[in-house]
């Protein structure tokens, strides 16, 4: 919200120590964030003057285009003298000055830049030549002397301002509002009164103790239907006010101060129409329309969309409506979005003479659903969705017909339409001393309700109860805390002393953070970087790695309200986000890449409907067993990535590729670090390799998978040939770890090794043969592990060869040989009975 502040001045009798410093300090006390006090043309420096068109002639360019060569009086302080060049023509006194714009006149006011001056962008004017003269000046546009953005002509000037003529030579910018201040204002959601200066003067007239004036401060007259006929058929429609003004002469400007009022806040002066209706809507905070009278059919109806629906808006753009729009409509159809904007069919054009002005109230929700359906944003829907006075309508649109009369001389209808009414405020009832105990400061009794009393609060006191009813333009005050921290915003949040409270004695971590903790440290060490990564994912994505139709993380949570709709889904994987990340590294030639992501993912399920409780309580604690009962069930997990090189070609070595030993070797770390040993079996699960994947097996429960990742995924995501991943669940990883306290002691004696090759058919798996040997070994067996594969004529065709190193040590004695060669044996022979296997001598 921009704010100028000559014309907040107009509406609040501030004091004189009020600079506009103060002001924007004390709207940020209250919570009106001022981000940045701007000076109209204050760049500008040096001679900028009012100057007179006086003759000129049209050039036409070899490059085509057409110059104007003018003569301009400027006044006689700085004109040069009257003169006769050589082939007899007189030049009146001015200055000579090439212009490239065609919206003047001879004759015309015009603003002139002499040289010395310098404007905005350090532009220096010095008399200098081109297309053939000598221009000693510029004549100037709006955005050239930093007072807005136009730059469709240069600035014409009436020949009067606010009843003060205007003559050549006169200092251009007091004329134009240079020097005037402008404060930048961040209005937060919950105050969208002050997306008016109607709302800003109240704030600051309270900030420094002086009544604000409030033009619309107007009783609503009873609804009537004497002027245009309007029927409110939506419930998300409150209220509509219809004035119609006849007579309206299309040719009319705007008023100078209106159109640099407009500017300075940011708007374009269009017509006088539609510069009054967003002059009002600036002032009040209330958004109005105007529609052409005569291209209205019959009655205004406020409705709901109907199926098929089309509506084309005043942007050129055709709308398709669905059921939850909210439209203005006229026998014809519909003429307008409600609160957003307006249709084509009824727009004021330059021969539109009779005019309906509408001032509505629409609920706030349904403005702010239909301006981001149709990627619709305006300033009307912008005020709309934070909450308008409901009480405001009438005075608004009468304000905005009395200056369509004044300036367009106009005629305002003696009927009007009033329809609907002023909802009731709600009543709350707290204790005076509510602030105090919350706000921890004093806040004396008769402090509240003077700060309430002057926030137009009607409050009763009834020694230390207050019953309290905000002002219709406060929607924002419901419940006790609204008061409270309307008390807090106005005393100033800063005078409210700061203590940390003592933070009750507590155990540390609980044993799952602490194990989530370990394992993520434990692999960061192990060389991978740690990314986060958002959590909206696209369909089209989730469906590439779950091609199947019955895998369940095709069942996608879908967002509400989702930042983007490509993205309008919620991750039921990581490795959607690590792809992403892997593909932006390698388009920027970053290939040796090791990164991983702990997060949760949302897998749908079947949940129960969502129930919607009321906002204005507490939901009860069956209501809040329905709602978690709804979530979608959210576990954490770790995933990994890996591409390139794992170690680069180097003096101490040779390059080292990043394979699928990497990220087994990550599920290895994190398990190794919460206690518990992960195994693995061959599997087939997209999106990785079949035959290069393995499951990963927590006591003998699959918790994730690991390996190199099927050619068609790495082509869909743009990765590196031969990328490798790891994708398991970190909640039950770290649910197996073995409880707190149950470490098991170190034995002191020592260490019995045997190594046993087992020669079994190439399609039995290592894995299944280690658990075999650890099954067969009994309790002495201390750990079991692969150290070779060998494969050749020694042990026959389709045949391979495993050796594994089997550790044993007793916890209350050295071990015998002859003990840990039965242990030995023991185990070789369970393996030879589930999988064949003969040992190797």
């Amino acid at each position: 919200m921009k704010a100028p502040v000559s014309w907040l001045r107009d509406l609040v009798n501030l004091p004189q120590e009020a600079t506009t410093e103060a002001l924007a300090n004390a709207l940020t006390r209250a919570g009106l964030n001022v981000e940045r006090i701007e000076t109209v043309g204050g760049d500008v420096t040096g001679p900028v003057v009012v100057g007179r068109v006086l003759h000129f002639t049209p050039e036409k360019q070899k490059n085509g285009k057409t110059i104007n060569w003018c003569r301009v009086d400027v006044g006689p302080e700085h004109n040069d003298p009257a003169s006769t060049l050589e082939d007899g023509t007189e030049l009146a006194a001015g200055r000579g000055i090439v212009c490239g714009a065609h919206n003047f006149a001879e004759g015309d006011l015009v603003v002139v830049a002499l040289p010395g001056s310098v404007l905005p962008g350090d532009f220096a004017i010095a008399a200098r030549k081109t297309y053939g003269h000598v221009s000693d000046g510029m004549m100037c546009a709006v955005d050239e002397l930093g007072l807005g953005e136009d730059h469709a002509g240069i600035i014409v000037l009436p020949d009067s301002i606010d009843g003060h003529a205007v003559v050549p030579g006169m200092e251009a910018m007091p004329l134009l509002g240079g020097g005037d201040e402008v404060l930048d204002i961040d209005v937060t959601p919950d105050i969208g009164y002050c997306l008016s200066m109607r709302g800003l003067a109240r704030e600051a007239g309270q900030a420094f103790g002086v009544r604000a004036i409030d033009a619309y401060a107007l009783p609503r007259p009873e609804a009537r239907v004497e002027g245009h006929p309007v029927r409110i058929d939506s419930p998300n429609c409150s209220s509509f006010v219809a004035l119609t003004v006849t007579g309206v002469d299309p040719s009319a400007a705007s008023p100078q101060w209106m159109v640099q009022r407009l500017e300075r806040s940011g708007m374009r002066s269009i017509s006088l129409p539609v510069d009054v209706t967003n002059y009002v809507m600036l002032e009040s905070g209330q958004p109005l329309h105007a529609y052409d009278a005569d291209q209205l059919q019959g009655e205004i109806v406020v409705r709901q969309a109907q199926p098929g629906e089309k509506l084309v808006t005043l942007d050129g753009a055709t709308r398709e409506l669905v059921a939850d729009d909210m439209l203005i409509t006229d026998g014809s159809g519909p003429i307008g979005l409600a609160g957003v904007m307006g249709g084509q069919s009824t727009e004021v054009t330059e021969q539109t003479r009779n005019i309906v002005l509408e001032a509505a109230h629409f609920d706030p929700l349904t403005i702010g659903r239909m301006h981001r359906r149709h990627k619709l944003p305006s300033e009307a829907s912008r005020r709309f969705e934070r909450g308008v006075d409901p009480a405001l309508g009438h005075a608004a649109a009468r304000k905005a017909a009395q200056l369509l009369v004044d300036f367009g001389g106009g005629e305002l209808a003696q009927g009007e339409t009033i329809s609907g009414g002023v909802p009731e405020m709600p009543t709350q009832h707290i204790s005076a001393d509510l602030p105090a105990r919350i706000l921890g400061t004093a806040v004396p009794r008769e402090q509240v309700i003077d700060i309430l009393t002057a926030s137009g609060v009607n409050v009763t006191a009834m020694g230390d109860s207050l019953t309290l009813v905000p002002p219709t333009w406060r929607p924002d005050l419901v419940d006790p805390y609204d008061y409270v921290e309307e008390i807090g915003r106005k005393i100033g949040l800063d005078t409210i002393e700061g203590i940390v409270p003592q933070a009750p004695l507590g155990r540390g971590l609980s044993p799952a953070q602490q194990g989530r903790r370990a394992a993520l440290r434990a692999v960061a060490q192990l060389g991978f970087v740690e990314l986060i990564s958002l959590p909206f994912v696209a369909q089209s994505d989730v469906v590439k790695i779950a091609p199947g139709e019955d895998d369940p993380r095709r069942n996608l949570v879908k967002l509400a309200n989702p930042l983007d709709d490509t993205h309008a889904h919620l991750r039921p994987s990581l490795l959607l986000g690590l792809f992403q990340a892997v593909a932006r590294n390698t388009s920027r030639s970053q290939e040796d890449l090791a990164l991983f992501e702990a997060g949760r993912v949302f897998l749908k399920g079947d949940p129960s409907p969502a129930p919607r409780p009321d906002v204005s309580r507490r939901p009860s604690d069956e209501e809040i067993a329905a709602l978690e009962a709804a979530l979608p069930e959210q576990p954490t997990m770790l995933a990994g990535i890996v591409t390139g090189n794992w170690v680069g070609a180097g003096w101490n070595g040779p390059t080292v590729p990043a394979d699928w030993t990497h990220v087994v070797a990550l599920a290895e770390a994190a398990a190794a670090a919460v206690g518990v040993t992960i195994t693995r079996r061959n599997a087939q699960i997209t999106p990785w390799h079949p035959g290069r994947c393995a499951e990963l097996l927590v006591n003998g429960e699959v918790i994730g998978a690991a390996g190199e990742l099927h050619p068609s995924i790495v082509k869909e995501f743009g990765l590196p040939a031969r990328t490798c991943a790891v994708e398991l669940d970190l909640d039950r990883l770290v649910e197996s770890a073995p409880a707190s306290g149950t470490i098991s002691s170190l034995s002191s004696f020592p260490l019995a090794k045997e190594d046993v090759a087992l020669v079994v058919d190439e399609a039995v798996a290592a894995e299944d043969v280690r658990r075999a040997l650890v099954d067969g070994a009994g309790e002495l067996l201390e750990s079991c592990h692969l150290f070779d594969i060998y494969r050749g004529p020694q042990v026959g065709e389709g045949k391979k060869s495993l050796a594994y190193a089997l550790h044993f040590r007793g916890a209350d004695r050295t071990l015998k040989d002859t003990e840990t060669a039965a242990a030995r044996d023991a185990a070789v022979a369970v393996a030879a009975e589930r999988h064949g296997a003969v040992q190797r001598t």
